[in-house]
Formats: C-alpha cells, sequence, structure tokens
C-alpha cells in the first residue's frame, strides 16, 4: 500500500535571506520561506517573511534532512 501524498513526491527547496553583517565577511541567513515546484515546472514561493532591505539576497536551496529518532 502506497501511502505517499502528492506533496511528498513534489520537489520542495528552502527560501534564505541574507544580509551581509556590518564591518564583517560574514552574512546573517535567516529561513523566510519554502518553495514548491509545480506539475509544469514552475515554483510556487510561500514567504513568512518579505526582505525590505534592498541588499538582501535571496536564495533557494535544497532542505536539510531531518534526523530520525
Amino acid at each position: 500500500m502506497e501511502t505517499n501524498t502528492n506533496n511528498e513526491n513534489r520537489n520542495r527547496k528552502e527560501i534564505f535571506g541574507i544580509v551581509n553583517r556590518p564591518n564583517s565577511e560574514q552574512s546573517y541567513w535567516t529561513r523566510i520561506g519554502v518553495a514548491f515546484e509545480n506539475r509544469d515546472g514552475s515554483w510556487n514561493l510561500l514567504f513568512n517573511f518579505i526582505p525590505t532591505d534592498p541588499q538582501t539576497r535571496v536564495q533557494l536551496r535544497e532542505p536539510k534532512p531531518t534526523a530520525t529518532q
């Protein structure tokens, strides 16, 4: 019996906002949403936070594997 739902079969990525730290080469990385690939190859982007600083970079990343218990 197959228990996968349509959501489990879709390609998913996490959305991050990256802001440069003042006087540093490091950046702040904040998870700001999730993206789901549609059947036609387009993407739905669901934001929990919309960056207002024009210097903020936005990246899609593969989700990190969750720990199994």
